[in-house]
């Protein structure tokens, strides 16, 4: 699947970045994009290295940001100066680095030093972040609720909501809430218990580079339903043949089918958000819980590329 990295992802490599660099003095300082090929900053000290959304915001003494995103490839590296990169040297985009660490970015997005007084000219279109110390939920309904028409899948995933959702988070919220990512969020009745959760699954996830919402580590069932074969993907295509139904559009049969599926099972009703901490209590009390019969992909509207593996 094709995806941005998730808010969570940003955070961590966000975290180790700040603690490598943060306060202390440049000694290199090279960025490869023609833009920027002659800034020279060594010398400063990073003031702070802080995520917003998906985007990493890299202060510098004298009022400097560098902004990156990953996108689909990106990732940077930390290591000891002098010691060999991982990568091919053509697929860097950025060399940090003071007398102790070293940071490589390969393959980065929309590399921009700007002031750091201006930084909305990058960031200031995002919606309130998830994991952010200002996260604001209720802000955050407010704006998925200015388009009541739209599919909640898809608002989820509008950085201009609400920053950091991402396709995994997307997902398994839904699924966790009983809501099929078809449902017009006018037929959502609990917009902010939906934020709620997905608040929790990434709270619980950002300080380690595992992202379980199951509350298991053991390959395979990491995720409920989240490219989980013969889940997500080849119960959309039945989602798509069915009609929709005026009592629940777009969804007929689904979240009934899970909360059927589910007392099968012995799991907890999805209209219930689970607790990641739980969800391994729950697992065991009465086996597997069936995913429901609606997933499908749903590209980020914002940022419509994708993320492999990348420092967490």
């Amino acid at each position: 699947m094709d995806t941005v990295p998730e808010g969570d992802t940003v955070w961590l490599a966000s975290r180790r970045m700040h603690d490598a660099l943060a306060g202390r003095v440049l000694e290199r300082f090279d960025l490869r994009v023609p833009r920027h090929a002659t800034a020279k900053l060594t010398g400063r000290a990073v003031v702070e290295v802080l995520p917003r959304g998906k985007h990493m915001l890299t202060r510098i003494d004298g009022g400097v940001t560098l902004h990156t995103h990953f996108k689909m490839d990106g990732t940077w590296q930390l290591g000891r100066p002098g010691s060999r990169w991982h990568g091919p040297a053509h697929q860097v985009r950025a060399v940090l680095a003071n007398a102790d660490w070293e940071a490589v970015g390969y393959r980065l997005h929309d590399v921009l030093l700007l002031p750091t007084a201006e930084e909305d000219r990058v960031v200031g279109h995002l919606g309130p972040d998830v994991l952010g110390p200002d996260w604001d939920p209720q802000e955050a309904v407010r704006r998925i609720a200015e388009q009541p028409d739209r599919e909640i899948g898809q608002a989820l995933l509008d950085q201009r909501n609400l920053a950091g959702v991402g396709n995994l988070y997307r997902t398994e919220t839904l699924f966790l809430c009983g809501l099929s990512p078809f449902t017009p969020v006018r037929a959502v009745p609990h917009l902010d218990r939906v934020l709620a959760t997905a608040h929790r699954l990434m709270r619980a996830n950002r300080d380690h580079p595992e992202q379980s919402t199951t509350g298991s580590l053991r390959r395979g069932e990491t995720h409920w339903v989240f490219e989980r074969p013969g889940r997500d993907r080849a119960a959309a295509a039945a989602a798509r043949s069915r009609p929709a139904s005026p009592a629940n559009p777009r969804t007929s049969g689904s979240p009934t089918g899970a909360r059927a599926a589910s007392r099968r099972s012995g799991s907890p009703n999805p209209d219930q958000p689970v607790d990641p901490a739980d969800a391994v209590r729950h697992r065991g009390a009465g086996g597997e819980w069936a995913a429901p019969t609606w997933h499908r992909e749903v590209r980020c509207s914002t940022c419509s590329s994708s993320t492999p593996t990348r420092m967490r």
